[in-house]
Formats: structure tokens, C-alpha cells, sequence
């Protein structure tokens, strides 16, 4: 199996900064993409940022410009920095990885258990 582990999120008020982490382990062969994704009460799990393994990053539009992903492949862990948070980024942040297992001849999709971001106004 592959664990994803988050830390980093809590209560913040508008305006501020936030750093999310998130730490893989397991049997890991390879991570091909590592990243985030957010869930609001009552809304569909939507995506951050993810990167690729070749450090090429992809972030939705709402956080472009305020939020950088970051990754090192060695330690098998992503970061997420926030800036300038505003209420619409409050949700469950999950750690979503693409990985591949020894034992296993395929990718497959991991999630963490996911960290709560509450926004102040």
C-alpha cells in the first residue's frame, strides 16, 4: 500500500500564509505525480496543484499566482505554500499521489486522509 500523511493545516485569517506537507511511504516504485486537492462542505473534491516527477506543475486558475507547489522525489514528499488565503480557500486539503508499486505492474491513484484549512475572515 501507499500512505500519504498531511500536516500543516489549522485556523488562518484572511490574508495569511499556510504551508501544507505531505510525506509518502509504502513499497513505492515511482511517484509520477504528486499534489493536492480540496474539498468544501457540500462541493466536488477539486484540484490545487499537482507536479509531475519532472518538475513540471499544474495549478488551478482560483490559486495561480497565490499558491506554489513544491516536491522532492528523494523524500517522496510534496508541499503546498498558501499565500494570501481568502475564505473560498477553507476546505479538507487532500495529498493525491499516482504511483506505482513494486509488486504491482500498474499505477494507481493514493490519497491521504486529508487536513482541515479554515479561513477567518
Amino acid at each position: 500500500q501507499v500512505h500519504l500523511v498531511e500536516s500543516g493545516g489549522g485556523l488562518v485569517q484572511t490574508g495569511d500564509s499556510l504551508t501544507l506537507s505531505c510525506a509518502a511511504s509504502g513499497n513505492i516504485f515511482r511517484i509520477y505525480v504528486m499534489g493536492w486537492y480540496r474539498q468544501a462542505p457540500g462541493k466536488q473534491r477539486d484540484l490545487v496543484a499537482t507536479m509531475v516527477d519532472d518538475g513540471t506543475a499544474n495549478y488551478a486558475a482560483s490559486v495561480k499566482g497565490r499558491f506554489t507547489i513544491s516536491r522532492d522525489n528523494a523524500k517522496q514528499m510534496v508541499w503546498l505554500q498558501m499565500n494570501n488565503v481568502t475564505p473560498d480557500d477553507a476546505a479538507v486539503y487532500y495529498c493525491y499521489a499516482d504511483a506505482k508499486r513494486y509488486e504491482l505492474g500498474y499505477r494507481d491513484d493514493y490519497w491521504g486522509q486529508g487536513t482541515q484549512v479554515t479561513i477567518s475572515a
